[in-house]
């Protein structure tokens, strides 16, 4: 992953102050307590939007009065709703004329803007603007990660320019991490490694960046087109660092089955709907596992999943890890043989060798080197740390309430909107032509709240 360098830009001229009037969809401009609102929209690039169906080689890029008016309509859009911080992917940098029209409009609204391009001249990237109004810019960081897919993401470190409120101290500090990514599409179950690889380099980068520059514990939002679904590893994964769907919060929708398919956000390639597209939420006060244990946790979810996609039972499934040997145990050979089998290392894209050993390490719990049955069973087949490590992050969380009594601030879900409506009821309208993604609006309210983060 190279990382790009800082970049540093206060806002000036711009000390209105922060209202609360985020936005202009719906019940949002009644609204007279502080708030912030947040934005994401995957645009679909003209590069990638088929105009025919029988011409699948016949692309919007080549008609610019296609691609034109459909994103000064998105524009109109953008303007209209006013949020305080918005993400775009599938951000059409390859064309100049595009980019000085976005650039302008959003610059002329108050606007300061953060382009990023995919690597190797994929021709679309990411684009993230912030309102003067309510942010000041303190470093911007770009996250090449040079994989698979040439995806890339962007990491904002902002300041409020206007106190959220008189009454907190000045030790307060009301500062928001924000990324901005568009994950690999899954086009096959091999991808699920790198995919969940992409997310785990963006929370590692967040976590350093913190550490390296000394920060006190902030809320967090990671804004984008996940590619994935509520029911996918990634959606588990962010879920198990603390992170909130902020849409499903606002909607008190929980992470069960019943409630996987209530919204979407998206009609993809192949015609299928469904619900991609996030902004989620990390508050400080928030309880949280080590990253490369809710890695690894996610890495074996993977390898059960495909386990079980082979129609083997419990029994079956550890034959098929213990391989030839005789002994009543896994052996790292057999282990490292059965991940390639599954399609999961072995490629540019899969796990490479040291995490596989990481793995191994994660499984054999005595460390005796190797696995027996009942370690198959805590750490594949029916893994059960996950609620011994939350009784433990209960007992560090009293400890640190007890101790330092640190406060920071966070944020509350005030409300969360989908457009077209029509895709908060689990349907795509044909009539629909902005984009093949719905654009999600989040509203925030600024709390204070205890600090937990280990970093405070």
């Amino acid at each position: 992953m190279v990382l790009g360098s800082n970049f540093v830009k206060s806002s000036t001229g711009h000390d209105s102050k922060l209202n609360g009037r985020i936005s202009r969809t719906g019940s949002y401009a009644s609204m007279t307590e502080p708030c912030i609102s947040c934005t994401t929209f995957n645009i679909l690039a003209p590069i990638y939007k088929r105009l025919d169906k029988e011409n699948q080689s016949s692309r919007e890029s080549e008609y610019r009065a296609y691609w034109l008016s459909r994103n000064q309509s998105i524009l109109d859009w953008l303007l209209y709703e006013r949020s305080s911080i918005i993400c775009l992917q599938e951000f059409w940098v390859g064309n100049e004329e595009l980019v000085n029209m976005y650039e302008k409009s959003l610059g002329d609204a108050g606007y300061i803007n953060f382009k990023l391009a995919r690597t190797n001249n994929r021709g679309d990237g990411l684009l993230t603007a912030v309102h003067m109004d309510y942010f000041r810019v303190l470093n911007y960081r770009e996250l090449l990660f040079n994989d698979f897919g040439d995806r890339v993401a962007q990491l904002l470190h902002v300041k409020s320019v206007i106190p959220f409120s008189q009454s907190w101290n000045s030790d307060i500090q009301q500062e928001i991490l924000i990324v901005n990514t568009h994950l690999l599409f899954p086009h096959d179950s091999s991808l699920s490694i790198a995919r969940l690889n992409q997310v785990y380099k963006i929370l590692q980068y967040v976590e350093s960046y913190q550490k390296e520059n000394n920060l006190i514990s902030m809320p967090i939002i990671l804004c984008g087109d996940w590619n994935g679904s509520k029911r996918g590893h990634v959606y588990k994964f962010l879920r198990s660092q603390g992170f909130v769907s902020s849409y499903d919060t606002a909607h008190q929708y929980t992470d069960s089955d019943a409630d996987a398919h209530k919204w979407v956000s998206h009609r993809n390639h192949r015609g299928n709907i469904c619900g991609v597209d996030f902004i989620w939420l990390l508050n400080p006060n928030t309880h949280r596992k080590p990253l490369k244990t809710s890695w690894s946790e996610a890495v074996l979810g993977i390898i059960k999943y495909q386990l079980c996609k082979a129609s083997l039972t419990e029994n079956d499934a550890f034959a098929f890890l213990k391989a030839d040997n005789k002994g009543d145990y896994i052996t790292y050979p057999g282990f490292y043989d059965t991940l390639q089998q599954l399609g999961l290392t072995g490629y540019s894209h899969g796990l490479s060798v040291q995490e596989t050993k990481d793995l191994w390490i994660q499984a054999d719990i005595d460390g005796n080197g190797v696995v027996d049955y009942e370690e198959f069973q805590q750490r594949i087949w029916d893994p059960c740390w996950s609620e011994q490590t939350q009784e433990n992050l209960y007992e560090a969380r009293e400890n640190v309430l007890k101790g330092t009594g640190e406060q920071t601030f966070g944020f509350n879900v005030k409300n969360a909107v989908l457009f077209p409506p029509e895709v908060e009821k689990g349907m795509w309208p044909e009539n629909y032509s902005l984009s093949d993604h719905a654009r999600l609006t989040v509203v925030f309210s600024p709390t204070r709240m205890p600090c937990f983060h280990p970093i405070c």
